[in-house]
């Protein structure tokens, strides 16, 4: 079996007296996409936020391409090589789809850049730019400010925009919320292109995009993991039937 990219090992999360995340552990190899669903107040964002490094876990243990990351800030596990997109689209609304792209690889460059200096002379930030708007389909529409997308094309340019930190890892939440059927339909082609060179853990509410792209899934309950396989044993669960699926549930 193939080494995990991203695992997680006992991870918790206490607040006070309530444990959001409770022993939670799961694992995350090249090419797949694995995903994390449950009812709202599952805890699945706030595990996003443990792997990422928005929050430091209580006990356990996350690790990134074979390192110890626990507790490493969020900026450090990005340059890592893992990237995050979150529920709601974090883009600056008078940027073009290309700008917001290229703060995003600006900002992961270990290098820095000068003020005196013209940003579209840095040839390699404006490469990794046009490659990750291409793969996030969006390349026809870089010069249009994000203000002028419709909502699908946001989700693709906050997509695109982890795209341009070259990541191995991409964590993805809620990608496809607030979405009608074409949209959807078009985030989970992207999402199936992306899988053949990228992990993704995906955590999503749209039972028909996740048993469409997932190989594994993680279903929680109450911050703790109520079941973990294939999408067939997670169909056949009479468990995970009473307590998520067949009922109808919110985007957390």
């Amino acid at each position: 079996m193939a080494e995990p990219l991203l695992s997680a090992i006992g991870l918790t999360k206490r607040f006070g007296g309530l444990v959001a995340v409770d022993r939670v552990a799961l694992a995350l190899t090249a090419g797949t996409i694995h995903a994390v669903i449950g009812p709202n107040g599952a805890g699945k964002s706030t595990l996003a936020n443990l792997l990422s490094g928005e929050l430091k876990p209580s006990t356990g243990s996350v690790h990134l391409r074979g390192e110890d990351i626990t507790g490493w800030p969020a900026d450090r596990i990005a340059r890592r090589g893992l990237a995050r997109t979150f529920q709601h689209t974090h883009v600056f609304a008078t940027f073009t789809a290309f700008e917001n792209c290229r703060l995003a690889a600006q900002a992961h460059a270990a290098s820095h850049s000068s003020c005196f200096r013209s940003a579209d002379s840095y040839t390699a930030w404006n490469a990794t730019v046009n490659d990750a708007l291409t793969a996030a389909g969006l390349a026809a529409r870089a010069a249009v400010p994000a203000s002028q997308l419709s909502h699908g094309e946001r989700r693709a340019l906050d997509i695109a925009m982890a795209l341009a930190t070259k990541p191995s890892v991409l964590l993805l939440d809620e990608p496809l919320a607030g979405m009608g059927p074409e949209e959807a339909a078009n985030i989970v082609s992207l999402l199936q292109r992306l899988s053949a060179d990228h992990a993704i853990l995906l955590i999503e509410h749209d039972m028909d995009a996740v048993f469409a792209l997932a190989s594994h899934l993680t279903v929680m309950a109450n911050g703790r993991v109520l079941a973990s396989g294939t999408p067939e044993s997670i169909r056949a669960n009479a468990e995970v039937q009473q307590v998520y699926l067949g009922t109808a549930t919110q985007s957390a």
